[in-house]
């Protein structure tokens, strides 16, 4: 007579109760069922145990490589692009033509070294760099704020992001103060050091900022660093993010009063009316949506 094909539950029981033979003989029947049956229920709890940590451990792992994978691509892609930038030297260059000579109309040019990258995407506006730190990158802008938190040059998705400007910004019309943003990444990429700035020894030794916009090179000596927060819409109170134009000398010198009662530490420079400003800001995880903030005055 062919014998009864048992379950894969039966045959895993009937095993158990082989192993714990000798330890099950003083229980009676429904007793050592019961045994069974918690022995098979803590099997099971630590397998799936096993396989949670395996999945973790996984996962773990992927975002291990494809977080260094992304870095390594953003990084190299950073440096192709300061590549193209630098193979053009042309300090000499001017960055306006007259396109008529009976008035004062001129028409603005792009800077040479700005050509070609300028060529891969419209939304460029300027370069910036600080020597002897990693901050070496385009500057981009789009009149969505949030574009290029998310973006690269490439307008490929990026956690990294890219440094852009803000969209109330004009590279054209001589702003009071361009402020630029990036992201603080652990990394280190985009403006993820710039908080170095808070120790005074480090700004003495990286007080230049050289900010291009498309048309017009310039350095920026730092004036101001402080860290704030994004307030909110109604409170009336001063925000550094708000101040794009001057309205007047008054409005000029109360907010260079606001942001030096703000700022770690006396640098010693000072701004006048008619000094054109430049911000860059990042997150300051210190407090809720915080900010870090470099403030630099053009110096030629």
């Amino acid at each position: 007579m062919k014998k009864k094909k048992l379950s894969r539950k039966e045959r895993k029981r009937r095993i158990i109760e082989r192993r714990l033979q000798g330890a099950l003989e003083k229980y009676d029947e429904p007793m050592r069922r019961a045994i069974v049956n918690e022995y098979i229920r803590k099997e099971q709890l630590r397998k799936l145990i096993v396989v949670l940590c395996l999945m973790v451990a996984i996962g773990c792992l992927g975002y291990f490589f494809g977080y260094s994978y992304l870095r390594q691509k953003n990084i190299s892609e950073q440096n192709a692009l300061v590549s193209l930038k630098n193979k053009v030297t042309a300090y000499n260059f001017n960055p306006y033509i007259n396109v008529n000579n009976t008035d004062d109309k001129k028409e603005l040019v792009v800077l040479p070294e700005y050509e070609q990258i300028y060529s891969k995407n419209k939304s460029l506006v300027g370069w910036v760099e600080i020597q002897g730190t990693n901050i070496n990158y385009p500057v981009m802008q789009s009149p969505d704020p949030e574009y290029y938190l998310t973006h690269n040059m490439e307008q490929e998705y990026d956690k990294n992001g890219s440094i852009f400007m803000d969209p109330a910004c004009d590279i054209t019309q001589g702003n009071t103060n361009l402020i630029i943003y990036g992201h603080h990444m652990k990394s280190g990429n985009m403006f993820g050091n710039l908080d170095d700035y808070a120790n005074q020894a480090f700004c003495e030794a990286h007080n230049t900022i050289r900010f291009d916009t498309l048309y017009e090179r310039g350095n920026y000596r730092v004036m101001y660093v402080f860290r704030d927060s994004i307030k909110k819409e109604a409170e009336i109170t001063f925000k550094y993010y708000q101040f794009i134009n001057a309205l007047n000398e008054e409005d000029f010198y109360y907010n260079c009063e606001q942001m030096q009662a703000m700022s770690l530490y006396d640098t010693g420079v000072r701004a006048y009316y008619g000094d054109r400003l430049l911000t860059l800001s990042t997150c300051d995880h210190s407090e809720e949506n915080g900010r870090f903030v470099v403030v630099a005055k053009k110096i030629e």
